[in-house]
């Protein structure tokens, strides 16, 4: 189930000024990492799917970006995402992505792996046993092939055991998306799901292993969101969906159930590598709850209606019309949780990288490891 190589084209006419920002150094509270090196879909993604030989997308255009950057940097968002705070809070600069540069640049600061539409599985393996169509070929197989021919080629004297002990590795979010094909494109029954989680975990598993014996020190391993707040799990999903179907927030009651247990194969799996290798820093990231506080408690956020969509449509939970220039913007972006229906805002992300970084939603909060 490994991957099929580095073979992702790119495009170098797009988002010329974002990579500039994206370069650019932050000041931050600490600084016992040299790098940063990301991998996952696009949650983490900052520009890697938007630099690829895509047709023309919305994400390469504004409101994308309007919060912080000011335009548009492929990043699925209005302004940052998780992995910019955490870059931010270390004092390095923000993480470039990998595509434009792949085969040429030094990437002193580290470089982010991450795609849209990425899978923790194959593409192919996905179609053939699940007939589950992922949308793009970026699977962890494959950023684990541009990861290794990036390290191999920076590594000073081809030392990768030492650029890997010093540097920070953030191995996703990344297979969610399998979840989100099968449950928003395909009439499948739930069970097929809890199938499919053992691979999907063992994967991110085995690659965190794979890290490990390069010489990475310190894993940053997140879990899945709670995908029954997701407005567009709520708009595809909630027409089938009964009163006693929903929590006390309004969220989808099983299908936040099946983001726990998959956290929580997850999390077990982070404790037996742990204990395997007592010398590394295998730290799990718990996304769903960090994003559960928003959920609780949006006005602790300024957030008014976290089950609605900042751009998008004019249906109950916005999501009727992809997010783009053409989309409804709703008001400030600051004002909700979610951007598009699937992804968050800058405040939600920064919300969550806040609990990761200081606690009390990772086991050690990052900042602790320093």
């Amino acid at each position: 189930m490994g991957g099929s190589g580095c073979s992702i084209s790119i495009s170098m006419c797009i988002l010329l000024v974002g990579v500039v920002l994206l370069l650019s150094a932050q000041v931050g509270s600490c600084s016992c990492y040299r790098r940063i090196f990301a991998l996952g879909d696009s949650i983490t993604d900052t520009g890697n799917f938007a630099f690829s030989s895509v047709p023309e997308n919305p994400i390469k255009h504004l409101p994308f970006g309007m919060t912080y950057f000011h335009q548009p940097t492929g990043r699925i968002s209005d302004g940052r995402v998780i992995i910019d705070f955490i870059a931010q809070a270390l004092g390095l600069p923000l993480v470039p992505p990998s595509l434009p540069e792949q085969h040429s640049a030094q990437f002193p600061a580290g470089a982010n792996f991450a795609a849209f539409g990425a899978t923790a599985l194959p593409k192919d393996y996905l179609k053939g046993k699940w007939g589950i169509d992922a949308v793009t070929y970026a699977s962890l197989g494959v950023q684990m092939d541009c990861f290794k021919e990036v390290v191999h080629r920076i590594a000073p004297g081809g030392d990768v055991r030492r650029v890997l002990s010093e540097s920070l590795i953030v191995l996703g979010e990344i297979g969610g998306n399998e979840y989100n094909f099968l449950f928003l494109k395909h009439d499948r029954p739930r069970e097929t799901a809890y199938q499919l989680m053992p691979e999907v975990v063992g994967i991110i598993s085995s690659t965190a292993q794979e890290l490990i014996d390069m010489g990475a020190k310190t894993i940053l391993i997140p879990g899945n969101f709670p995908i029954g707040c997701v407005p567009k799990y709520l708009d595809i999903l909630g027409k089938f969906a009964n009163p006693p179907d929903y929590d006390q927030f309004g969220c989808l009651s099983w299908f936040n159930d099946f983001s726990q247990r998959h956290n929580q194969a997850l999390s077990n799996e982070i404790n037996r590598l742990s204990a395997q290798h007592p010398g590394v820093k295998l730290i799990y990231a718990d996304y769903y709850g960090a994003a559960m506080e928003v959920f609780k408690n949006p006005g602790r956020y300024g957030i008014r209606d976290p089950l609605v969509a900042c751009c998008g449509g004019k249906d109950r939970h916005h999501t009727g019309q992809d997010c783009s220039q053409s989309a409804v913007m709703w008001g400030d972006p600051a004002n909700f949780a979610s951007w598009d229906g699937m992804h968050m805002t800058e405040k939600a992300y920064n919300g969550i990288a806040d609990g990761v970084l200081h606690g009390p939603f990772a086991n050690p909060p990052l900042l602790n490891s320093c």
